[in-house]
């Protein structure tokens, strides 16, 4: 469903208020809860892949998508990596064991696109399972969005090499973030080049008519999350459906020498 794109509401240093982008978020947020009764009704099925450079910002977008959304629709699915068993399967098995039933839309935080990125890079597999991807990933992606039926849309967000050093660095300066930081992820920086050269790769062999790359410049958090969002609402043609709301009914009286306490139990302290 195309819906008329507000104004920009942007400094001349292309930056936004935390009220403005707020302000927008919510707008998004309520077509986010539409798209997802329309996958339910409809039964629809969805993937989004959430690719890109570390640290450019696919976590914060995902959760920006599913902070006011039902978690039972909007799956986020981040997989750790392969176990021994898994590593022994074909490769996409694991990721399409994820994949939706009827009203599901799947969020992939990193996909199977790990095996053209971070695999290829680091030397984790080899040059004939790299070439081998590369061939197969087209077609299954044709059969999945094509013949399957399944709404799938590939996202990858980039980020400057100075931005992606900044951010590392504040990663390391807040201990909330530390948990975003690995040796895996920091060697990005001095690999910078190779991960350059591997995505252009990347793109440009598994960019086809049927399941298009979709690039999201996000040195600014805030406009690529606007950005992608309303992008990824404007490409799938749902539609507004009626919710019929339950009506609160009125209490039973108290009865008779009931008490509001609930008993047992200890009260935590109050220390705010």
């Amino acid at each position: 469903m195309q819906k008329t794109h507000e104004a920009k509401a942007t400094t001349a240093s292309g930056k936004m208020s935390r009220k403005q982008f707020e302000k927008e978020l919510a707008k998004l947020q309520v077509e986010l809860v539409r798209l997802q009764n329309w996958v339910q009704a409809t039964r629809a099925r969805v993937i989004v892949i959430f690719e890109g450079r570390d640290t450019a910002g696919k976590g914060g977008v995902i959760s920006r998508i599913t902070a006011r959304t039902s978690p039972r629709v909007y799956r986020h699915v981040a997989l750790p990596a392969p176990s021994d068993r898994e590593k022994t399967q074909v490769y996409i098995q694991r990721y399409m064991a994820q994949f939706p039933a009827a009203g599901e839309i799947i969020l992939f935080d990193r996909s199977w696109y790990n095996r053209a990125g971070v695999e290829r890079v680091m030397g984790f597999c080899t040059d004939e399972e790299y070439e081998r991807f590369l061939a197969v990933a087209p077609v299954v992606e044709r059969e999945i969005a094509v013949n399957m039926g399944i709404i799938l849309r590939k996202y990858f967000l980039d980020v400057s090499q100075d931005e992606q050093r900044r951010r590392f660095e504040a990663r390391i300066k807040d201990p909330v973030k530390h948990w975003k930081l690995s040796p895996m992820d920091t060697e990005s920086v001095r690999r910078w080049w190779d991960y350059t050269a591997a995505y252009q790769r990347m793109i440009e062999a598994t960019h086809t008519p049927d399941v298009p790359w979709y690039i999201v410049p996000a040195d600014n958090k805030r406009l690529a999350r606007l950005n992608l969002i309303r992008h990824l609402l404007d490409s799938i043609p749902y539609e507004h459906i009626h919710v019929d709301l339950p009506k609160i009914p009125k209490a039973k009286p108290r009865p008779k020498g009931a008490s509001e306490s609930l008993g047992a139990g200890q009260p935590i302290p109050s220390r705010y």
